[in-house]
């Protein structure tokens, strides 16, 4: 039976409030009660102080959303003898000052340990590398390192919001790059738009990196730009949008199929979103053997032959999906389909849409933050459901594929990436999952699953092994 899905708290939506409480049996249980009475999911609760007839506590609650954080506040004040004296967004003061840094590895002591790190030392080594241009991967930060490169044109859900806006995002990246695979990364926003200016960039900042992560750069400027970027540089350049997305697509649909005991290759798959994700989910369905996969953009399902709306981009998506030829809506292209998988806008597809879909849908609902059908509406139709959300089971999170990705290309100094790297990291984070315990509420393993990044890692080195990419 599948858990219900309900519109909860979150804790990107979190509250610390600092109360000054009259020292009173049953206050708190009063607060806690007006905490409730208002939606809020009362969390941790701290004493700061005690005061002659007063009790100081830092009180944190989850809220649904910046409104709702107001109203548990309100909520609060109302109660006799309570004072707020502070209230603090826990989501902005964990961005205060930015999320992270770089420490030394070593610690310079003394006249001998710096002739050691700088000069006179470090010019022996400089000529070491000089001399063999391989040992900058031995003596320099370059085998564990990854720029995340954006322009900030295609942020989340939020669009073009520019590289100033887009920084807390890198961060978190960069974040999980380092907690999860050991992997040190920066951000790096560019104050520019146009595809050359970007790529020549990336080319002359390359020297430091072992890899490259594009990241939230719109389509379809984001194709041809990761495109010559592969081709100008000798290492592994992963626009994640597309790429990640893509396989955990993937690796949870191989799921599907080990759950239902089905062969996923004869499914048919109705998509909407044409992008960049869009388009990497339905490439790397196909490189997996599924052949009947129908796109729809905006303006419909894409085929051979349309005339309107269309960029040379869509006309080679056009030329290796679609093979029925469906000419229509979204709801012409789901009609008999096994899965729907959407990477587009929030409400785009109804309850009669999933209706029409083959026996035992299954639903990717992808967009984030608010999928192309809400769960609760979705839910009582289909067999199986995703979303691109953590507050939902079947969460298709990125973060499953690219810290083990970039691990194992670094592990053996990849030159480039290719396709069977990618189904590699797809049946990795599969298997993840044992037999017995998939269920249709778990078809993917838990981000936090850290087994999750030595699997892919290894499974990525071996086949980047197998195809000439590693160089070590």
């Amino acid at each position: 039976m599948k858990a219900p899905y309900t519109c909860s708290t979150s804790p990107s939506y979190s509250i610390q409030m600092r109360l000054e409480i009259d020292n009173v049996i049953g206050k708190f249980a009063q607060i806690a009660t007006a905490i409730s009475i208002a939606g809020g999911n009362l969390g941790a609760v701290d004493i700061v102080r005690a005061e002659r007839g007063k009790i100081i506590r830092d009180v944190t609650v989850d809220a649904r959303d910046a409104e709702h954080e107001k109203e548990i506040a309100a909520s609060i004040r109302a109660v006799g003898g309570v004072r707020v004296l502070k209230t603090m967004d826990r989501t902005f003061s964990s961005h205060e000052g930015g999320k992270i840094e770089i420490r030394s590895k070593m610690q310079i002591r003394d006249r001998s340990d710096l002739s050691q790190v700088y000069t006179p030392g470090v010019a022996r080594v400089c000529m070491d590398i000089f001399h063999h241009p391989e040992h900058v991967y031995r003596y320099t930060i370059k085998k564990n390192t990854v720029a995340i490169i954006t322009d900030g044109t295609a942020v989340l859900g939020l669009g073009d919001i520019g590289p100033d806006a887009a920084m807390p995002v890198m961060e978190g990246k960069a974040m999980i790059f380092k907690e999860f695979a050991d992997i040190d990364a920066f951000p790096i926003a560019l104050r520019t738009k146009d595809p050359d200016e970007i790529v020549e960039t990336v080319k002359n900042i390359a020297t430091p990196f072992g890899g490259m992560n594009l990241e939230d750069i719109s389509a379809p400027r984001c194709f041809d730009i990761e495109m010559r970027l592969r081709k100008a540089l000798a290492m592994p350049v992963i626009h994640d949008d597309q790429h990640g997305t893509a396989v955990v697509a993937l690796s949870a649909l191989i799921n599907v199929g080990r759950l239902l005991r089905k062969d996923i290759r004869k499914f048919r798959v109705a998509m909407v979103g044409a992008g960049a994700a869009g388009t990497a989910i339905a490439k790397i369905l196909l490189a997996y053997g599924i052949r009947d996969i129908t796109v729809c953009d905006s303006q419909g399902t894409v085929y051979a032959g349309r005339r309107t709306h269309m960029n040379p981009h869509l006309s080679a998506l056009a030329k290796i999906t679609n093979p029925r030829r469906i000419k229509g809506t979204i709801s012409d292209a789901m009609a008999g389909a096994n899965v729907f998988i959407g990477v587009s806008a929030p409400n785009v597809i109804t309850a009669k849409d999933i209706k029409g879909m083959a026996k035992d849908p299954i639903v990717f609902a992808l967009a984030n933050p608010d999928p192309e059908i809400s769960p609760d509406v979705a839910l009582p139709l289909v067999k199986i459901m995703a979303t691109g959300r953590s507050d939902f089971p079947n969460q298709i999170n990125n973060m499953l594929a690219y810290p083990g990705i970039f691990r194992g290309l670094l592990d053996v100094h990849a030159k480039g990436v290719n396709e069977e790297v990618k189904l590699a990291a797809a049946n990795a984070i599969a298997h993840m999952v044992k037999t017995e315990e998939l269920h249709e509420d778990y078809i993917v393993p838990s981000p936090f699953e850290k087994r999750v990044v030595h699997a892919v890692a290894h499974a990525v080195s071996e086949a980047a092994r197998k195809t000439g990419l590693a160089e070590r």
